[in-house]
């Protein structure tokens, strides 16, 4: 690339800036998705720009319009692989493992002895490597989408699980007492005030158990899978040095836990509109 080029870039660069600048400052009711979006594309403009001007290698960083034409022209092969990994592994044991661990919140909230001694070790699990559990997953529950769902549900139970608990203590002594006034029981004040004040935290760890669920599905295929899913995809494309492919399978995981993790904000939105967290 010339240097009048390399210049124009940076040019592009700094107006972008500046835009995304008075976009954040604004008080436009859509500036908080025009700014990430002028940003995105700024940095897929700035990608493109050099990787074709320095003349990278494709083996090594492949520019953003090379990945579209992988995208495009792959297209069944990503949804083969997105459908096995994503809507089978991923929001199955998202659901179970989620599920699971606000039933595991409430027994622990009426149990003193689940407190004391199943938080510890719970903790202690969640610092396991899931380069260490997934083969184990995989020997339990065969190379098909199962044992990824069971990695997935190592992988959320415990985030969920703590976020929970400590949500389930977010609701202050006076309102627990002034439910006693009522002549409320246990279930009554958990569905009236527990819960909902519980709910903040709730989404936040079902946010944080969105993108914990994608990765451990996709590392979890690299020990085992039949020939179809994004980490089978990966893993064999980086062999072959097809990064392009590889990229495309990344865009499209990118996407997709992006779409998900938005999905779960704009359910807190909906459901959380009264805390101070969703005031704007």
């Amino acid at each position: 690339m010339p240097p009048w080029g390399w210049a124009a870039t940076l040019g592009a660069w700094a107006c972008a800036w500046a835009l995304v600048e008075s976009l954040a400052r604004s008080g436009w009711r859509h500036a908080g998705l025009a700014a990430p979006a002028v940003f995105g594309l700024t940095v897929l403009f700035l990608w493109e720009a050099v990787t074709r001007g320095a003349g990278v290698p494709a083996v090594l960083l492949p520019p953003p319009s090379m990945i579209a034409e992988r995208i495009a022209d792959s297209w069944p092969i990503l949804w083969a692989d997105f459908s096995q990994t994503f809507l089978k592994a991923v929001l199955i044991g998202y659901a179970l493992g989620c599920g699971a661990a606000v039933a595991t919140a409430l027994l622990i909230d009426r149990s003193e002895f689940l407190q004391r001694g199943l938080l510890p070790v719970g903790n202690m699990v969640a610092a396991l490597p899931i380069v260490g559990v997934a083969p184990i997953m995989v020997m339990w529950f065969g190379f098909d989408w199962p044992s990824k769902a069971a990695v997935v549900v190592i992988m959320v139970f415990f985030p969920m699980l703590v976020n929970t608990v400590e949500g389930l203590k977010s609701a202050e002594r006076m309102q627990r007492d002034l439910m006693r006034t009522y002549a409320a029981g246990y279930w009554q004040t958990m569905g009236k005030l527990r819960l909902p004040a519980a709910a903040p935290f709730m989404f936040n760890g079902l946010k944080i158990c969105s993108t914990l669920a994608l990765i451990g599905a996709i590392v979890a295929e690299f020990f085992g899978t039949p020939t179809v899913g994004m980490g089978f995809r990966i893993s064999t494309e980086v062999g072959r040095m097809n990064l392009d492919m590889v990229w495309a399978e990344i865009a499209v995981a990118a996407l997709a836990g992006s779409a998900f993790y938005g999905a779960i904000a704009l359910i807190e939105r909906a459901v959380t509109f009264w805390h101070p967290s969703q005031r704007r």
